[in-house]
This record gives C-alpha cells, sequence and structure tokens, in this order.
C-alpha cells in the first residue's frame, strides 16, 4: 500500500480537537460527578499519540512534498488550518502534563509561540487585502479567536494567568470584529456545499472563550462568563435548526471541525460546576456532556471507516484513495 503524503492536510488535526477537549471533559467530569478518571486520562493520551502521528506526517510532507504544503500555506482557506498544529500542540502540551510535565512544557511554550507568530503573519494578510469575496468563511476565526483562546487555557493551566488574560483579550475581541465579516458573508453569498463543514467552527468560539475565560480568572463565574456561555448555547441552537442543510455535505474528515465546539461547551459547563454554580448551566451540563460524546463518537465511527475503505481500496487491484479534504 502506497500512501500520497502530499494529499496530508492540516485539518486532520482536527481530530486532537476534539479528543483532546472531550479528554479535558472528563477529566473535569472524575472531579465534579465522580466517574473514573481513567475514562478523561485514556482520551487526552489518545488525543496526544494523534498528535504525535499527524505532526510527524506533517514533518514528513515538508520532507518528501514541499510543494504541497507550500501550497497549502498560502491558500485563502487551507492556510488558516495550519494554525491547528500549535494549538493542538497545546493541547497535547496539558494532556500529558501529569506524566511527562517538563517534555508538557516545552510543548506549551512551542505551542504559544507557534500561535502567535501565525496568527501575527496571517491577520498581516488579511490586512494587506484582495482576498476574494468566496474565501471568507468561519475559517477566519480559526488564527485570532480559537488560536488566542486555547493559547489563554494553557497559560491559565500552567500557570500564567496574566498572559493568558492577554491573549483572552484577542480572542474576544476578534470574535466581535470576525463574527460581523463572515455574517455579512453568509448573508449576501452563503456557503457552498463544499465548505459547510466549516461552519462547524463558527460554533466554537463562544463555547471555547467560556472555557479560556474561567482558566484566566477565579472565584465564582461572573456575568462576562455566562454571557459567553449564553451565546455559546445559542449558535448551537441554530447549528441544531441547521443540520439538514450541514448534511447536504458528503461526511468527511473535515467534519471534525464541529468537534471544537462541540467538546468545549460541556467542559465550560464543568468548569463552572468546578467553580460554584448551581444554576441553569449546572442542570444543562450532564445533557450537553452526553450529547458531546454521541456527536464524538459519531465522528470516530465514520472516520474509522473511512480509513478501513483507503485501506482496503488501496490493496486492491485498482487503488484510489478516498482523499477527502477541504477544497
Amino acid at each position: 500500500m502506497r500512501i500520497d503524503i502530499s494529499k496530508f492536510s492540516a485539518t486532520m488535526f482536527g481530530m486532537v480537537l476534539g479528543i483532546g477537549g472531550l479528554g479535558a471533559g472528563w477529566r473535569a467530569a472524575s472531579h465534579v460527578w465522580g466517574v473514573p478518571g481513567v475514562i478523561g486520562e485514556t482520551l487526552a493520551l489518545t488525543a496526544s499519540a494523534i498528535w504525535l502521528i499527524w505532526f510527524s506526517v506533517y514533518v514528513l510532507k515538508w520532507i518528501q512534498a514541499p510543494e504541497a504544503a507550500m501550497a497549502e500555506i498560502v491558500h485563502p482557506i487551507q492556510s488558516f488550518f495550519v494554525v491547528l498544529i500549535p494549538m493542538t500542540t497545546m493541547i497535547a502540551a496539558w494532556s500529558i502534563a501529569p506524566y511527562l510535565p517538563r517534555i508538557a512544557f516545552g510543548l506549551f511554550i512551542c505551542g504559544v509561540v507557534g500561535q502567535l507568530a501565525f496568527t501575527v503573519w496571517g491577520v498581516g494578510g488579511l490586512w494587506i487585502g484582495g482576498r476574494p469575496t468566496e474565501t471568507t468563511t468561519p475559517v477566519l476565526y480559526m488564527p485570532t479567536v480559537g488560536g488566542s483562546f486555547v493559547s489563554a487555557i494553557a497559560c491559565g493551566l500552567f500557570g500564567y494567568p496574566d498572559a493568558g488574560l492577554l491573549f483572552f483579550g484577542v480572542g474576544f475581541f476578534s470574535i466581535i470584529v470576525m463574527e460581523s465579516v463572515i455574517l455579512t458573508r453568509l448573508l449576501a453569498h452563503g456557503i457552498p456545499v463544499a465548505l459547510r463543514a466549516t461552519m462547524g467552527i463558527h460554533l466554537a468560539p463562544p463555547a471555547v472563550g467560556s472555557v479560556a475565560y474561567l482558566a484566566v480568572t477565579s472565584g465564582p463565574p461572573d456575568h462576562l462568563a455566562h454571557m459567553l456561555f449564553g451565546y455559546a448555547l445559542f449558535q448551537a441552537l441554530v447549528m441544531l435548526r441547521l443540520i439538514p442543510w450541514l448534511r447536504e455535505q458528503p461526511f468527511s474528515l473535515a467534519a471534525w471541525a464541529y468537534s471544537f465546539g462541540v467538546s468545549a461547551l460541556p467542559l465550560a459547563a464543568l468548569r463552572f460546576i468546578e467553580r460554584g454554580e448551581t444554576g441553569i448551566i449546572a442542570h444543562l451540563a450532564l445533557p450537553i456532556f452526553v450529547l458531546s460524546n454521541l456527536i464524538i463518537g459519531w465522528l470516530t465511527l465514520r472516520s474509522l471507516l473511512i480509513g478501513w475503505r483507503y485501506v482496503f481500496t488501496s490493496i486492491g487491484p485498482k487503488a484510489k484513495p478516498e482523499t477527502e479534504v477541504l477544497p
């Protein structure tokens, strides 16, 4: 079986977001509800292993297919998924922190620096202008919002909440700016079927923002934390209403874009409970947590099926690998 390394896309790192986020949720659930801690640890370490595999493959792509790697970097849509690499590096860092603290700290530093460097580079390109309207999609959230919020969470977890608050500010104000730009595109032109998986990213900002805000603050959750969570719930309800429309796009590994927000929402609810929340969010935590597990479990099973079909067709007499990436 021969694998075309040039087809590997940074979107594959989305798996680490979903599984790592779910692992963090199970870790929190073990504190809040007393569920077996081994589940969260297994998911966290699985996410770290997937990150290591994908990172190795991505490095190999630059060695064996540098033209394809560079084409991804300069692509107006695909390029913004590259920030998933430093983002998931930070997720791997806090996943292995209880076991390998020094290595985890090194990964944390690399992830934060890499995310900031890529975000500065990417936003600089946006300011220059000249982008076609059709390249304006929710993927624009990834560097400034998603990346900054993950950096804020990582800073909080590794003991640097003051630095994390700076990253939270970048992400928070970028939501306001980017959402208006993206909604203008959606209202005027819509999203073509081939790009609808990127709508999964639209769910993530307020959900991940809730987790980030709680990671860099202390004491009972304040009004801003509740407002962020409320907006995340609203986004989730809109996404449920759009399921028939979203399913017009055939399933592909790009669907892992949904896992970012799906795993962050129950994690945020559990963080609220850890901080003393007893209101409506505490009551919603369990059903949201169960639904999140079902969705990510479904994504995992469908992805394994794609992998099996890839292997099966690759060893057949007329192999045509089914590689599905965002255009």
